[in-house]
């Protein structure tokens, strides 16, 4: 089995709201198992045998049927998300900025994402081919060019962001 970590969009904005109880539920249909939930953001740690690719299908498919909202999410093993952790060039706890790492379900959004921060001058590092991080002071995330460009319509099925101390815990939470 593989442990894997399932990050859903816009869960808990937006007027999209899933209690933790109900998407820990909700998951515990699929073939996986130790179905744990974190944050109240949208964020589980399971394992299961099926790859990736098969669980964020079925993800989106249970979510959209359940909560009847478009969703997406990003699926990610553990290892690459402890890659993701360790590779972040940026710190968690810097007292005047925010740390994040943009997910990605496909690549060429990446690229997109990384040209248009070096276009306006914003540091995005990629992190291989399915994460870039990046920093904004703090107070100013909604303001952000680059949080602007991953909630473009055209992004929203391939992208979701989180702070690097989530990805801290969820890292956590998957080894142990």
């Amino acid at each position: 089995m593989t442990r894997y970590a399932v990050f859903l969009r816009g869960v808990n904005v937006g007027g999209v709201t899933i209690k933790s109880a109900d998407l820990r539920a909700t998951f515990e249909v699929l073939p996986v198992s130790g179905v744990r939930t974190l944050l109240a953001s949208g964020n589980i740690v399971c394992s299961s045998d099926l790859t990736a690719d098969e669980l964020k299908f079925q993800s989106e498919q249970l979510l959209r049927q359940r909560f009847g909202y478009e969703a997406w999410v990003v699926v990610l093993d553990a290892a690459t998300v402890g890659s993701i952790v360790e590779d972040c060039p940026f710190p968690a706890d810097d007292p005047d900025t925010h740390t994040y790492l943009t997910l990605f379900s496909d690549p060429a959004v990446l690229t997109g994402m990384v040209e248009f921060g070096f276009s306006i001058n914003e540091p995005v590092q990629p992190l291989g081919t399915i994460a870039a991080a990046w920093q904004t002071p703090k107070g100013g995330t909604l303001d952000s060019p680059l949080n602007a460009f991953t909630n473009r319509a055209a992004f929203k099925r391939a992208t979701t962001t989180r702070n690097l101390r989530t990805l801290q815990k969820v890292l956590a939470a998957l080894q142990g």
